[in-house]
């Protein structure tokens, strides 16, 4: 017997921070939810794009608030000489506003914080600045850029991209990812404050007087990773190094490969098919 149908919500919501950025905070919710997942794009990728896996979710029981990072699909803003952007704007202005609809429209169930690439990584950044508003924390193809933590010889090369990326930024305005095939657009501060990362293995903001290091050593919600064996973008070792700046939180990591995943084990083709990925999570 087939299981039933749980009637699934489709939100828009519209979102505007103190500094004017507007955006679509993107909504999936049952009409009964168990708990209710705040989850963040990769870098340069739409919120548009992880519908698949908001409605696999909700269908499961837990309502999905995908978030719109500046720049990207529903967001108001583009990068470019005039308008700029880095960490701080994305960790104090765009997130808390997200996190508050969260609590608006699910105030119930347990609450969690996740995201894929960078956006993982920013959900752990964010998770440190508010230990007491998630209880979990889930990261999919995740981890530090900091190319100590890549094995030879693919992390010795990075160093010189994380010091090329900020100057061809510089250069153009923005950084011309789409053109390069690495990210999207990006805004100038974004670029440096994630290349300062890749290079020094510390997450900062540049202009704002937070400490996301000992923000992170404070969590203590259970955070679970999902990494891909063909993923060369974020391989279990740069992971590990991203939850030992989590000691307190218990947590574990599974790797899929294709089989499971019935396409590419790479860093993307799992957005499609996001079944295997949620029952790891949801083990």
């Amino acid at each position: 017997m087939n299981a039933p149908t749980i009637p699934i919500a489709s939100l828009e919501i519209p979102l505007a921070c103190a500094d004017g950025h507007r955006y679509m905070l993107l909504a999936r919710m049952p009409a009964r939810a168990d708990g209710a997942l705040l989850w963040l794009p990769a870098l340069g990728v739409a919120a548009r794009h992880y519908l698949p896996l908001a409605e696999a979710l909700a269908a499961r029981g837990i309502a999905v608030f995908v978030h719109e990072w500046r720049g990207n699909g529903s967001s108001s803003l583009r990068a470019s000489r005039r308008q700029d952007w880095g960490y701080r704007e994305l960790l104090e202005q765009d997130l808390p506003v997200s996190h508050a609809e969260v609590r608006r429209h699910a105030p119930a169930g347990t609450h969690m914080i996740g995201g894929h690439s960078l956006g993982g990584q920013l959900a752990a950044c964010y998770l440190g600045q508010h230990p007491q508003g998630f209880a979990r924390l889930w990261l999919v193809g995740s981890g530090t850029p900091h190319w100590r933590s890549f094995p030879a010889p693919r992390g010795w090369a990075l160093p010189f991209f994380y010091q090329f990326a900020p100057w061809l930024a510089d250069w153009r305005g923005a950084f011309p990812g789409r053109r390069l095939g690495f990210g999207g657009d990006e805004a100038r501060g974004l670029i440096r404050d994630w290349a300062r990362v890749g290079l020094s293995g510390r997450y900062r903001a540049a202009g704002w007087d937070v400490d996301l290091e000992a923000g992170m050593r404070q969590v203590t919600a259970t955070s679970r990773g999902v990494l891909f064996d063909d993923d060369w973008l974020a391989p279990a070792s740069s992971l590990r190094a991203l939850l030992a700046k989590l000691p307190n939180s218990p947590h574990d990591v599974t790797v899929l490969h294709h089989a499971a995943l019935g396409t590419r084990a790479d860093h993307f083709a799992w957005m499609k098919q996001p079944q295997a990925v949620i029952d790891a999570f949801l083990a």
